[in-house]
C-alpha cells in the first residue's frame, strides 16, 4: 500500500493498463510531450512506443469519432478531453454513436473505450472550465457514467472502466487532483462498475453523493457529530447504473436523507436518487429529501466570491442536514 494523490492514482491506472494489454491506447489534446493539462499523462510517453499515446488535433468531435472506431475493430482507446465542458462537440458521437452501437448492431459491435475529463468548480475557471456535465451522459442508456472521489477507488474503477466492453464517461474533479490522498494498492486491483459504498457509518440521517462532494459531506458529518447528529456518507461512485440497493439500506437505516452534488439542481442525478427513494423507500422516511446542489444558473462565475457562494459546501450540507434533524 502506498499513500498517494488522487492524480496518481489515474496515472497508475492508465500505465499498469496499458503495460497489461497492448490495445489500449491514449488520445487527447496535448496528453504525449506536455503530459496534459493536468499533467495526468506525465511520463507516459517515455514508457510506450509509438501510436500508443497520440496528440489530437483540437477537436473532441474527431477524437471521439478515431476512438469509436478504433473501439470497434479490437482497441480499448482512452480519450482525454481537457475539460468536461469541452465534450459537447462530441455529443453526437458519444450519444447516437458510442452509446448505441451495440443496440443497432445486435451486439455485432462492442465499443470498449473511457472517456475521460475533469469537471467541476473552485478551481476559479469560470464559465467555461467548472461546468458538470455528468447528468447529460447518465440519461443516456448504453453509456456508464463513473464519478470517483478518492485514489483507491480513482484507479479501480478506471481499471474496470477500461476492461469494460461498454463506452464508460470517466468524470475526474480538477481539485481532486493534487489535494485528495489516500492508501491505494501497488499491484493490480478493480473496483466494481455500479456498486456505491458506504464511506462512514450513521444513524439519523444519510448524505448520499459521488465525486468531491463526497468529502464535503464527510466535512459535514464531523461537524454534525459534534452536535449529536449521527450521518452516514453514501458515495455513489457510479452515477449510470446506481446501486439502488445500497441507496435504500441506508435510507431504511436512517429515515433522513440529504443529497449532495455539485451540479445545478434541477435534472441532476440528485432528482433520480429523490425519485427511487420516492418510489421504494417512501415506507422508511420520516422527512422529506433534501438536496443540495448548485442554484440554476449557467455556469460558476469567475470572481472568486460569487463562485463561493455558488458553490455547494459544507457550511450548506450542516444547515440541510439540521433541518432534516429537526421533522
Amino acid at each position: 500500500m502506498s499513500e498517494k494523490r488522487f492524480i496518481d492514482a489515474i496515472r497508475d491506472g492508465l500505465r499498469e493498463e496499458m503495460a497489461a494489454d497492448a490495445a489500449v491506447f491514449l488520445i487527447g489534446q496535448d496528453i504525449g510531450v506536455n503530459g496534459g493539462v493536468f499533467r495526468v499523462t506525465d511520463g507516459l510517453l517515455e514508457k510506450f512506443e509509438a501510436g500508443r499515446i497520440i496528440d489530437s488535433p483540437l477537436a473532441e468531435s474527431g477524437m471521439v469519432g478515431v476512438a469509436i472506431g478504433a473501439a470497434m475493430n479490437g482497441m480499448r482507446p482512452v480519450v482525454e478531453i481537457q475539460f468536461a465542458d469541452f465534450i459537447f462537440p462530441a455529443f453526437n458521437q458519444v450519444v447516437s454513436e458510442a452509446a448505441r452501437m451495440y443496440y443497432r448492431t445486435n451486439g455485432d459491435f462492442t465499443v470498449p473505450m473511457v472517456i475521460r475529463a475533469p469537471y467541476g468548480g473552485g478551481a476559479r475557471g469560470g464559465l467555461y472550465h467548472s461546468q458538470s456535465v455528468e447528468a447529460y451522459f447518465a440519461h443516456v442508456p448504453g453509456l456508464k457514467v463513473v464519478v470517483p472521489s478518492n485514489p483507491h477507488d480513482a484507479k479501480g474503477l478506471l481499471k474496470s472502466a477500461i476492461r469494460d466492453d461498454n463506452p464508460v464517461l470517466f468524470f475526474e474533479h480538477k481539485l481532486a487532483y493534487n489535494t485528495v490522498r489516500g492508501e491505494i494498492s501497488d499491484g493490480d486491483y478493480t473496483v466494481p462498475i455500479g456498486e456505491a459504498v458506504v464511506s462512514r457509518e450513521g444513524q439519523h440521517i444519510s448524505l448520499i453523493s459521488y465525486g468531491l462532494s463526497v468529502h464535503h459531506c464527510l466535512e459535514a458529518a464531523e461537524t454534525l457529530s459534534a452536535e449529536g447528529i449521527s450521518c452516514e456518507v453514501v458515495d455513489l461512485r457510479t452515477v449510470r447504473p446506481l446501486d439502488t440497493v445500497t441507496i435504500l439500506e441506508s435510507v431504511k437505516k436512517t429515515g433522513r436523507v440529504c443529497i449532495v452534488h455539485e451540479d445545478n439542481l434541477t435534472g441532476g442525478v440528485g432528482a433520480e436518487v429523490a425519485a427511487i427513494i420516492a418510489k421504494d423507500g417512501f415506507e422508511f422516511l420520516d422527512a422529506p429529501v433534501q438536496r443540495v446542489a448548485a442554484p440554476d444558473v449557467p455556469s460558476f462565475p469567475y470572481n472568486p466570491g460569487l463562485e463561493d457562494v455558488l458553490l455547494p459546501g459544507p457550511t450548506d450540507i450542516v444547515r440541510a442536514a439540521k433541518e432534516l434533524a429537526a421533522y
